[in-house]
């Protein structure tokens, strides 16, 4: 939920109509094995957890991003989109390694973006760690995952990286900075994670994350992508829906959270907020996960999903390090805030005042 270091013990979709909504979800997780006449598309069935509805109509293609069809005209391809699931540990190099791997499958799998967890670069084992670790935006490991961008052509959601500011020197505090690089390895964006996660759940969680980290400023506008607006956020932010009103009001189509959630919170709040804020803001929701065992005091919940505008999980990784995959839709996007059209109907003019009983 917050950078790490994290000292902490562990206790131990519903669809919507299939008349009405005319949707086939079909998700695919690793790995995809055939290929067929340039696409890569996932065969056997029984190799993949799949969460289907009742009709047909929808499949999951993938093509390389530059030829994909960005319409949504029946027959078209959409954008395909590849969320990541890692265990960083205090090794850098092998977490690049690692996230390299999936990267470069994603792209042959026509993914057009890529989403890696917070903390992608590496969770330390403790502060003084954690803090000698970090790098600068222009440091080497940056520099390394925008040629990788460029290597493969993808747009890179690179979520919760360990940020030595321009104000290290004074300070020696980090940034917990959510970067977006385009696939000529450029930066578009640079969000710095501004609710930082303070939290003591008596003999089960305990992190700290404002005793080494600097919280973030401003929310950072969408950005324009071949999927859609993106708004970035991370972690711990998924519990403020004021942010995500805010990002889906700026344009927001994909809300991102990258996450690396404790097994305690997880298992308790993961999947229903992140499908609360799809519902209450009509985006997609995507969240990169970090999952399993860190190092000898970290274990992360995992669970990395896609949840569509309507609210639906359409992917979800299973144990272990892993991508997950999904179609982004925008004219169904529009198709549900047409017919549900909760900003038109919003009352800001009432919001932050109640008036008192009489």
């Amino acid at each position: 939920m917050g950078l790490l270091p994290f000292n902490y013990l562990f206790s131990p979709l519903q669809q919507p109509d299939a008349q009405k909504r005319n949707r086939l979800r079909r998700v695919v997780q690793k790995p995809l094995q055939t290929h067929l006449k340039g696409f890569f598309l996932p065969r056997p069935w029984k190799q993949f957890w799949q969460i289907k509805s009742q009709t047909s109509g929808h499949r999951l293609s993938a093509a390389p991003c530059g030829s994909r069809a960005m319409s949504a005209g029946a027959g078209t391809l959409k954008p395909l989109i590849a969320v990541g699931q890692v265990t960083s540990t205090p090794n850098k190099d092998h977490n690049l390694e690692c996230c390299s791997h999936l990267i470069r499958e994603a792209a042959q799998r026509g993914a057009c973006i890529v989403f890696l967890p917070e903390a992608f670069d590496f969770i330390g084992s403790n502060t003084e760690e954690t803090l000698s670790l970090a790098e600068p935006l222009e440091g080497d490991l940056i520099r390394r995952y925008a040629s990788l961008g460029r290597e493969c052509g993808v747009w890179l959601s690179l979520g919760g990286f360990h940020e030595r500011g321009s104000d290290w020197e004074s300070t020696h505090r980090i940034y917990n900075c959510h970067l977006l690089l385009d696939p000529k390895g450029t930066l578009t964006a640079a969000y710095r994670k501004t609710h930082l996660c303070d939290v003591e759940l008596e003999g089960r969680v305990s992190m700290k994350e404002s005793a080494f980290t600097n919280p973030g400023l401003e929310i950072v506008s969408p950005v324009s992508t071949p999927a859609g607006k993106v708004g970035l956020a991370i972690c711990y932010d998924l519990r403020f829906p004021e942010m995500s009103l805010a990002l889906a009001q700026e344009g927001a189509e994909i809300l991102t959270y990258p996450s690396a959630f404790t097994v305690t919170t997880g298992s308790a709040h993961w999947e229903v907020l992140l499908r609360a804020r799809a519902i209450e803001t009509q985006c997609y929701v995507v969240a990169a996960a970090q999952t399993g065992k860190n190092h000898e005091r970290r274990t992360s919940y995992g669970h990395a999903m896609i949840v569509d505008p309507w609210g639906s999980v359409i992917a979800q990784c299973q144990e272990g390090p892993g991508l997950c995959y999904a179609e982004i839709d925008l004219a169904y996007l529009r198709r549900i805030r047409q017919e549900i059209p909760v900003f038109q109907h919003r009352r800001p003019d009432l919001y932050g005042r109640v008036a008192p009983l009489s």
